[in-house]
């Protein structure tokens, strides 16, 4: 999760710097979220057939072999080979990083402790802690960029990841499922509506983020904060580093806490999904408002730039309970015998998401800039809400 941040920020950062249009820019992340689409809807089938080890030591090996490949980028090509040579290495990155995480957030549902809200507290630490993990990528990426230039900082985290991976080998504790043969791909496809509709839920809730966050945030800043000399952009990304950062750690901390928030230990299932629908109603109005507050102004100004800083701030909290409710469901929908499928197949529709947000982000943002990103976000959120209000547990 460290790297990937980072390598999403440096990638982000190099290449605007480099002159790329948004839509430009959206396209080097297009195929990373292509990936995922692909990794989560096959990981889950994988790791019924061959185990959990085999699908996070893949993802380990592949974003190492994914970090090298970056380092062979040569500034004297193309910018279309450039977009072609980086979209392809960040894909096969977007492998590695779903490969991991559904390992993970499948192992949650197996070990966890059988108990009144236990599941969720688990759940919620978990992802909390990846997330403020990848929030620190941010600020890792940016300060690198700025420090010590791309090529080392990417052969750097290449090789502080092999060193991960060698310890995971050594120190991997037993008692993971190591799979059954009899598994078929076609079990990946669920037939439990509460799965289906979950899943229709986070591919918009995920979009309505990834089209602002992707692009047009970062490029906003940039173009506010920067006035175009070295150490104006260096000044620029430490501090969308930084910003991306705290969003992304205030985002794992809520997640953390969420369970107390939501007295998750003294409610039903039931009760949790009816939780989700209202908290994605409550999420809809903060896009809808910093839009109308962009529009409003008319153009770049300091008080407009706080209220988005403030206003996005309070986004990631609401939506991090948002979250960390769909990552509880999930697991409370799936059963233990095909939770990998699962779970794959609804961090399919989380990577589906987060594509349709990045391709929305360039293109919103070349369009109408930042209030037309945050407009979209809104709408998405609203389709999230409806499929949220579709969920009927089986256990009340």
């Amino acid at each position: 999760m460290l790297t990937d941040g980072a390598l999403r920020m440096l990638v982000l950062l190099h290449f605007h710097t480099l002159g790329f249009s948004p839509v430009q820019l959206a396209y080097l992340f297009v195929l990373y979220e292509i990936a995922g689409i692909i990794t989560n809807l096959s990981a889950g089938w994988i790791a019924a057939r061959f185990g959990l080890t085999s699908t996070l030591y893949a993802g380990l090996t592949l974003q190492v072999a994914a970090l090298l490949a970056l380092a062979q980028l040569d500034p004297g090509w193309s910018i279309t080979l450039s977009v072609a040579y980086v979209m392809l290495v960040q894909g096969l990155s977007g492998v590695a990083k779903d490969l991991a995480k559904m390992s993970s957030k499948s192992a949650v549902k197996l070990l966890a402790p059988r108990g009144e809200g236990a599941l969720f507290r688990w759940v919620a630490l978990l992802t909390g802690s990846k997330n403020a993990v990848k929030g620190l990528g941010f600020l890792l990426g940016a300060a690198l960029l700025a420090l010590t230039g791309f090529h080392a900082a990417v052969l750097g985290m290449a090789g502080v990841l092999a060193l991960i991976l060698v310890a995971v080998l050594i120190g991997m504790p037993t008692g993971l499922p190591a799979g059954r043969k009899d598994a078929k791909f076609r079990e990946v496809f669920s037939n439990n509506r509460n799965i289906n509709w979950l899943s229709f839920a986070r591919v918009f809730l995920f979009g309505a983020r990834d089209v602002w966050f992707v692009v047009g945030i970062p490029v906003y800043f940039h173009a506010v904060l920067s006035d175009g000399s070295g150490a104006g952009n260096r000044n620029a990304f430490f501090i969308i580093g930084g910003f991306m950062a705290v969003w992304i750690i205030l985002y794992g901390a809520v997640q953390v806490s969420a369970p107390r928030l939501l007295r998750a230990a003294s409610r039903g299932e039931a009760a949790m999904a009816e939780s989700a629908r209202h908290w994605a109603t409550a999420l809809i109005a903060i896009p809808a408002l910093l839009a109308v507050l962009t529009l409003a102004a008319g153009a770049p100004a300091p008080w407009l730039t706080a209220a988005l800083i403030a206003g996005l701030l309070l986004f990631g909290a609401v939506f991090a309970v948002n979250s960390a409710l769909h990552s509880y469901l999930i697991l409370a929908f799936s059963e233990d015998s095909r939770v990998t499928m699962d779970v794959g197949f609804y961090y399919m529709a989380n990577a589906a998401g987060r594509l349709l947000g990045t391709v929305l982000s360039g293109v919103s943002y070349q369009l109408g800039g930042v209030a037309l990103c945050l407009a979209t976000a809104a709408l998405m959120i609203a389709l999230s809400a409806f499929g949220a209000s579709k969920l009927r547990p089986t256990h009340p």
